[in-house]
């Protein structure tokens, strides 16, 4: 048998002992095992405790007016979404292990929410550790989407200044101590990182620039979603090939996408139904029946208080919160 597969459910002695067998294994000759929920990540009753390495997201941002204009009732509402989405991440990592949330403050109708304050303290009450913080800096040309400053130039007097945001969080946490000599050492050298890129492109700094996907891009249709470079960098430098990599708020797919060509598992949760295609595309599983090469499942929760949901239920929410609002 040329390739290891770590179903899920498997717990980390029992993938250090499938390690273990495998001296000579490479990273191209692994099978790769993904995974989509299409349910609410505030219940991941799915999964078992401490099954996952790694959480990189993305969740909705509070009423963003391009994307989820309408989409919360109340800022309370949209907190206690991320409440239950940080205690069963906490819940599903295993100790010692990372969860990465890119968010960011919004402005919506004039007040401006403090949503990383508020993810922060979030994520510290269910028992995370806030380990970093980096700012992600997008082109200058995303300014011709968002002309806050351009208030100033029609009023240029004192008072009106509102500038022009081109930076997003991605915040780090970590649940305990990782320990280092846990790693089989051949995990470890298939693992490593490539000096030469993390120098290149300055991944060690607190800022990293990286081109974001415009609105409108193809397979993002109604979805905000992250660059393939965040969830690469992210899984390069916070897991271990052959690991589990969750992302609770999957979108389009971005992160499976990028977890599978690492040759990391990944599982996603998504609430609308209507993004299987977009998904499949993203990834590489539209057309998909080669039973040689990496594994794609679908599990949905139909019923319950955290089922999925529909694109004409989601908009038919914006509009009743918008009318209540």
């Amino acid at each position: 048998m040329g390739w290891i597969t770590l179903p899920f459910g498997v717990g980390y002695d029992e993938y250090k002992q499938i390690i273990g067998n495998f001296k000579n294994m490479n990273s191209n000759n692994m099978k790769t095992k993904h995974k989509v929920i299409f349910g609410n990540c505030m219940s991941m009753e799915e999964l078992p405790d401490n099954l996952c390495h790694l959480m990189v997201t993305s969740p909705p941002y509070f009423n963003a007016p391009f994307d989820y204009e309408g989409f919360f009732k109340t800022y309370d509402t949209f907190l206690g979404v991320l409440e239950k989405f940080a205690t069963e991440t906490f819940r599903v990592l295993q100790d010692g292990r990372i969860a990465v949330v890119n968010i960011d403050d919004m402005l919506v109708n004039g007040t401006k929410y403090p949503i990383i304050a508020d993810t922060i303290k979030i994520f510290q009450k269910a028992g995370f550790r806030y380990r970093d913080k980096i700012v992600w800096k997008k082109p200058d040309g995303y300014l011709r989407i968002s002309r806050r400053s351009g208030v100033l130039l029609q009023n240029p007097y004192p008072m009106y200044f509102y500038p022009d945001n081109l930076l997003e969080s991605i915040i780090i946490f970590q649940k305990g101590k990782f320990n280092y000599h846990s790693i089989p050492e051949r995990v470890r050298e298939l693992s490593e990182i490539d000096k030469k890129e993390f120098q290149d492109n300055k991944w060690y700094m607190t800022l990293w620039e990286m081109t974001n996907v415009l609105p409108g891009s193809p397979l993002e249709k109604n979805i905000a979603a992250f660059p393939d470079e965040l969830p690469y960098r992210i899984i390069k430098l916070f897991s271990y090939i052959g690991e589990i990599v969750l992302d609770p708020f999957l979108g389009s797919g971005t992160t499976m996408k990028i977890a599978r060509k690492l040759k990391r598992h990944s599982i996603g949760y998504e609430i609308i139904r209507d993004l299987e295609k977009t998904i499949r595309e993203k990834t590489g599983f539209l057309n998909f029946y080669k039973q040689s090469e990496d594994v794609f499942e679908i599990q949905e929760r139909k019923t319950g208080k955290y089922r999925y949901i529909d694109l004409n239920l989601v908009e038919q929410k914006k509009k009743n919160n918008s009318k209540s609002g």
